[in-house]
């Protein structure tokens, strides 16, 4: 067998040179520990003043490969900032475990432990199972596999990321585990009340009543770009650090973490990272829903099928730009005043227009019926509400049943598209899309 080129980086051995702290106590789980939780959340507790005290167990949401990759390195691992005028390296050490998803007796036995303060997850709009009356999808298999399951008393059964929290939940209130925090972190609105009201419908199914258990579920609005890592990447990593790296992460400078709601067993200090506590985030999560994402929509639609494949290089094309900045004209009227916004597409600008960060349209484009109906339609919405004819939401959604019917999107996204994405609709906005997409 041929030995690795290098060793790999471990956190004894950052530790032993004063570079990363031991592994912090578990006092936050995580539920889906992909590249964005790394470059966000767990960034942001690395950063915390009281660090020292607050160490984060990662659950994977499918594949235990991230999981496997971390536990070799001690949790410890590399991000590289990309900025337009090069690339910063830094390493993170708030992860203090990681483990696979199909662990969910670890998962509840941390859930339930008193010392644990706060669960967060990132886990996709999919991942919540959400019919488009925003309750819980009852006809979906698999969550009606994982309450069937909870019924029967046999939760090892379970898969889904709202079911396992609400069987981990459930086992805190009856170990008496005191309070505590849910954190979800998708881009979804409300997701705190979202979150919370997914929980509750779960536990009924089940027989529990979990509108009894000490819960706090606090709203978010997160924001960083994170482009899959490629090989060169780390290669880079190596070459800086003399270690191999296959946990590295990248992501811009800019990283946005804006949170309401309670804490009843405490937080980490993440305001020392940036982050911002708010009474109302409604305004901060529309904005953000329908500026940057749905602006990410606008140009990998229309990127797409003009042959591009990242963001960069689809704000170079002045056809993308025109579909983009139409569309930011009426989503900056349906974010209103509540949130100062000429000033945040300024700076959207600038973070599209970096070439160095890699942010390819295909994995912008991926569960988009789900995106669009969130992102794009309350915009229509808004405009023919005030008037107006939407232009600028109705040249996206054009793009996007355009890029469907061309199969520039995975497959998943393929069959009963128009369906999907016009069950959240009114029915005269639904008329109104269904006659304009027909007739081109």
């Amino acid at each position: 067998m041929t030995p690795d080129p290098l060793p790999r980086l471990h956190r004894d051995l950052l530790v032993a040179a004063g570079l990363a702290r031991p592994a912090a106590p578990v006092r936050i789980v995580h539920l889906g520990i992909g590249a964005f939780h790394r470059t966000h959340q767990a960034w942001h507790t690395s950063r915390a003043g009281d660090a020292a005290d607050w160490g984060i167990a990662g659950f994977t949401g499918r594949s235990p490969r991230v999981a496997d990759q971390l536990e070799a390195q001690g949790g410890v691992y590399t991000l590289i900032e990309r900025g337009g005028d090069g690339d910063r390296y830094a390493f993170v050490d708030s992860i203090a475990e990681a483990r696979p998803a199909s662990d969910l007796a670890r998962f509840v036995e941390l859930v339930a432990h008193p010392a644990t303060a706060i669960v967060t997850l990132t886990i996709t709009e999919a991942g919540y199972h959400l019919g488009a009356d925003g309750l819980i999808d009852r006809a979906d298999p698999d969550l009606a596999a994982d309450l069937a399951a909870l019924r029967d008393g046999d939760p090892a059964r379970v898969r889904t990321p709202v079911a396992r929290l609400t069987h981990g939940l459930a086992a805190r209130a009856a170990r008496g585990g005191g309070p505590i925090a849910v954190v979800p972190c998708d881009n979804l609105p409300g997701n705190g009340a979202t979150m919370r009201r997914a929980v509750r419908d779960i536990a009924a199914a089940a027989g529990w009543d979990a509108a009894s258990w000490p819960v706090s579920f606090v709203s978010t609005s997160v924001d960083r770009i994170t482009p899959h890592t490629t090989d060169d990447d780390l290669r880079a990593v190596e070459a800086w650090t003399g270690f191999r790296d296959d946990a590295a992460v990248v992501a811009e400078p800019f990283s946005d973490w804006v949170l309401a709601g309670d804490f009843p067993a405490g937080r980490p200090r993440w305001e020392d990272a940036g982050a911002r506590f708010v009474d109302d985030i409604a305004p901060f999560e529309r904005r953000k829903l329908l500026v940057l994402n749905g602006g990410h929509l606008a140009l990998a639609f229309r990127g797409l099928l003009r042959g591009h494949e990242t963001v960069a290089d689809a704000m170079a094309d002045p056809s993308c730009r025109e579909v983009l900045d139409r569309f930011w004209d009426e989503a900056e009227r349906t974010v209103g005043a509540e949130a100062e916004t000429t000033g945040y597409r300024r700076e959207l600008v600038e973070r599209f227009e970096n070439g160095r960060i890699a942010h390819r349209l295909g994995q912008i484009a991926v569960d988009t019926a789900t995106k669009v109906r969130l992102r794009i339609l309350p915009v229509l919405a808004a405009e023919r509400r005030a008037g107006r004819d939407a232009a600028g939401a109705l040249a996206v959604i054009r793009d996007w049943a355009e890029g469907a019917r061309r199969g520039a999107f995975p497959a998943g996204d393929a069959g009963g598209l128009l369906d999907r994405l016009m069950t959240g609709a009114s029915a005269g906005d639904r008329e109104f899309i269904s006659s304009v997409i027909v007739a081109d």
